[in-house]
């Protein structure tokens, strides 16, 4: 007999299929996914940006109803180097050419010319040819946001982001650096409900969501463990031109158990390794995760700082508490900034204003903890220096050179990487 999760995977193909088909018949123009600032008048990049006629070719605009498509490939190629003890601690990395991202989106309005509109979320996307098979694609977002009265803010449900992590609550096509550090104490997605609001003129936000991922996951409800968690954001200061700005957060992340178990691992920015610090499945009854967020932008200079803290429920191995933190600074050459959402609480992408594009510079250093009490899942230092090439409002090229160190099994080990990337949000 097949199971719920065998059924949603055929469901996920099809849906893949038809839409795939249906937007090579619409053309090649696909409208934004995102709402920046328009261009100045003179602008005109030596790789020009996708727009025009193309974009109206799929975007549909009436009074109850507005659709636009979007597109986000993510292109990465990896090479490794690794010592002996690395060799030991996780076997060889093999250098890998990955598709990250192949996201198909569709977003738009409901009730669209009316004062409280709802908005709608749909995106489906390749992930790799390292998944499974009968994963390789899969529904990233589904989501349905209704305005509730303004206290309250709005309500968004479906499969959605959780409000914990600045790098999980910012686009992974948007952060400085090229891939997440603080995996091990956050969800991508999960399936439940969100209330977001802005307080004192967009100067603050506050998200708060319950989830559970029961349905997807094979598990009986009683089984499945429930996520419950909020985040607040203020911005201490910020100018008239957006170019300086501090931006201050807190979060909070209650992690109820899977069949009483509970599973902490994470990569060393990189999608394609093995994991690298991992705590094996503990007994446990849930987790609480404390987090600290802050980014700091001043012209073309920025520097983004988290730490995470995760209290786990689990007399078993001692209740331990387990680790993670980074600063990436980050400066653009040619004098742009990243420009900031006051309604959601991150930073955006870098907009180019010359013809050839914006360059930016990026360091960054961060460590994960996952040892403590009996529970040995190593310790893991990581490196990160890199280029990013914003070539128009559409293109980025990534290069960059990072170096982890894993303190596990009683040695210490190092890896060297050297990454590349391509992508194109439209």
């Amino acid at each position: 007999m097949e199971t719920r999760g065998h059924h949603l995977s055929r469901m996920l193909r099809l849906a893949a299929l038809l839409a795939t088909a249906w937007l090579a018949a619409a053309g090649t123009g696909l409208a934004q996914t995102e709402d920046h600032p328009p261009p100045p008048p003179d602008y005109a990049p030596a790789v020009p940006d996708i727009g025009g006629k193309q974009l109206d070719q799929t975007a549909v605009d009436t009074t109850w109803f507005t659709f636009r498509l979007g597109l986000a490939p993510i292109l990465d190629y990896t090479w490794f180097s690794q010592d002996e003890p690395s060799i030991e601690q996780v076997g060889v990395q093999d250098d890998a050419f990955q598709i990250r991202s192949g996201r198909i989106q569709a977003r738009g309005k409901i009730f669209a010319r009316t004062a409280a509109p709802w908005r709608y979320l749909f995106s489906f996307e390749y992930r790799g040819f390292d998944s499974n098979p009968d994963e390789t694609w899969n529904i990233t977002d589904l989501a349905l946001t209704v305005p509730l009265h303004h206290v309250l803010g709005e309500l968004t449900m479906g499969k959605i982001k959780e409000p914990f992590s600045y790098e999980m609550v910012g686009d992974a096509a948007n952060i400085p650096h090229v891939e997440r550090l603080m995996n091990p104490f956050f969800a991508s997605r999960n399936i439940g409900l969100r209330l977001d609001n802005t307080l004192f003129a967009q100067r603050m936000t506050w998200s708060f969501g319950v989830y559970n991922d029961w349905w997807t996951s094979d598990l009986e409800f009683d089984k499945s463990g429930t996520q419950v968690d909020g985040r607040v954001t203020g911005l201490a200061w910020i100018d008239g031109s957006g170019r300086r700005y501090l931006h201050l957060g807190s979060a909070w992340r209650h992690n109820g158990a899977d069949d009483g178990k509970l599973r902490f691992r994470g990569r060393p920015e990189s999608n394609v390794t093995d994991y690298y610090v991992d705590t094996g499945s503990l007994a446990a009854d849930h987790a609480d995760h404390l987090g600290f967020e802050a980014l700091w932008n001043e012209g073309p200079f920025s520097i983004t700082a988290e730490y995470v803290n995760a209290y786990v429920d689990s007399p078993q191995t001692g209740d331990p508490s387990f680790r993670g933190y980074y600063a990436t600074g980050a400066v653009v050459l040619t004098g742009e900034h990243r420009p900031y959402d006051r309604k959601v609480g991150y930073a955006r992408r870098v907009l180019p204003t010359g013809r050839w594009g914006a360059l930016e510079l990026v360091g960054r250093y961060g460590l994960v903890d996952l040892d403590d009490q009996q529970v040995s899942g190593g310790v893991m230092q990581k490196w990160y220096a890199g280029v990013n090439w914003w070539a128009n409002r559409r293109w980025r090229v990534s290069a960059g050179y990072g170096r982890a160190r894993l303190n596990r099994f009683g040695t210490i080990g190092y890896t060297d990487q050297v990454f590349t990337r391509l992508q194109w949000i439209y």
